[in-house]
C-alpha cells in the first residue's frame, strides 16, 4: 500500500478498509472523542517532544520513540495518514519524526479533519485501541540538525535557513520564552501559514504556487534546507511542505528558538 505524501480526503476514503491503514489523530482527547475519521488512534501530541529539561521540545529519545512506536501499532508495512486540530504542524512533526526512524510510508491529510467533514464523510466517538507492535527502530541523525551542525553551515551558499516562526518574532519585536530575540543569522523568515491557503481552509496551496513564494525568498530545491521555528511544532508543517515540493535535503533544528534563544554564545540578528 502505498500513498502520496499529501492525501485528500476522498483518497483516504477508499483506503478505510485496508488493513495496513494506521491513522494517527494528534487532536486535543476533548476533540479525539468528539468525533474523528473511523479507526483512528489518539496519540497526545506531548509524545513527539523529550519533555525533560533544559529543552523539552527536543525529539524524544530512542527508549521513547521505541515505545510511541509500539503503542500505536506501527509496522514496516504501516501506511500513517495523520492530522491534528492546529492547521497540520504537530501532523508535520510527526511526519518528520517517522521519517527520522526510516519509515517512510506516512502520509499527510490536506485539510486536517475540516477537510474531510467538509467531504460529507462519516466520523465515530468511540476510541480506538491498536494492537501493539514489537518494531525495532533506529535513529538516522541526518534529518535533525544541531547548534553545531548550524553555526558550521550557516554561512554556506548551498544552505538555507527556513525560520517559520512570526515576523515581529523573527525580527525580535516579540520575543516567547527566551533570553534574547531575533533570529539566526542568515535566516529566512516565511511564516508556516502562509503555506496554507488561509486559517478558515488549511489545505495546502498548490505546489507550483509554493514553489514560487519560497523561491522568491531564496529557498529553493537545490539548497540544503534547515528549518525551525520556537518549539519546532510550526515548522513540522514547514518540513512536510519542503518534502511535498521535493526539496532533498531537508533537516528540522528541534531545539528551534527555545534553546538558540537562551543560549549565551549563538549569534543574533535583529
Amino acid at each position: 500500500m502505498t500513498l502520496p505524501l499529501v492525501i485528500e480526503a476522498s483518497e483516504l476514503h477508499l483506503q478505510l478498509d485496508n488493513p495496513d491503514l494506521l491513522i494517527i489523530d494528534l487532536s486535543s482527547e476533548e476533540n479525539y472523542l468528539k468525533g474523528h475519521i473511523p479507526g483512528a488512534i489518539h496519540l497526545p501530541a506531548s509524545r513527539l517532544l523529550r519533555g525533560k529539561p533544559p529543552i523539552p521540545n527536543k525529539l524524544p529519545d530512542l527508549e521513547q520513540l521505541q515505545q510511541l512506536c509500539h503503542d500505536i501499532g506501527l509496522n514496516s508495512r504501516s501506511q500513517v495518514v495523520v492530522y491534528d486540530d492546529q492547521l497540520g504542524p504537530w501532523a508535520g512533526r510527526l511526519i518528520w519524526t517517522l521519517n527520522i526512524l526510516g519509515h517512510e510510508q506516512c502520509s499527510f491529510l490536506n485539510g486536517q479533519l475540516l477537510a474531510w467533514t467538509q467531504a460529507g464523510f462519516e466520523l465515530e466517538t468511540s476510541s480506538n485501541k491498536p494492537v501493539q507492535s514489537d518494531i525495532t527502530i533506529s535513529i538516522q541523525k541526518d534529518l535533525v540538525a544541531d547548534v553545531a551542525f548550524i553555526n558550521d553551515q550557516s554561512s554556506s551558499a548551498d544552505t538555507a535557513i527556513w525560520d517559520a516562526r512570526s515576523p515581529e518574532e523573527y525580527s525580535g519585536e516579540k520575543v516567547i520564552n527566551a533570553q534574547k530575540g531575533g533570529h539566526i543569522p542568515g535566516a529566512i523568515n516565511f511564516e508556516w501559514t502562509e503555506c496554507l491557503l488561509s486559517t478558515d481552509n488549511p489545505k495546502l496551496k498548490p505546489a507550483s504556487e509554493l514553489q514560487t513564494l519560497l523561491a522568491d525568498k531564496g529557498l529553493t530545491q537545490e539548497k540544503s534546507i534547515i528549518t525551525h521555528c520556537q518549539t519546532h511544532r510550526r515548522s513540522g508543517l514547514t518540513y512536510l511542505v519542503a518534502k511535498h515540493l521535493g526539496f532533498n535535503n531537508v533537516r528540522c533544528y528541534d531545539g528551534s528558538w527555545f534553546e538558540w534563544g537562551n543560549l549565551a554564545d549563538t549569534p543574533v540578528e535583529k
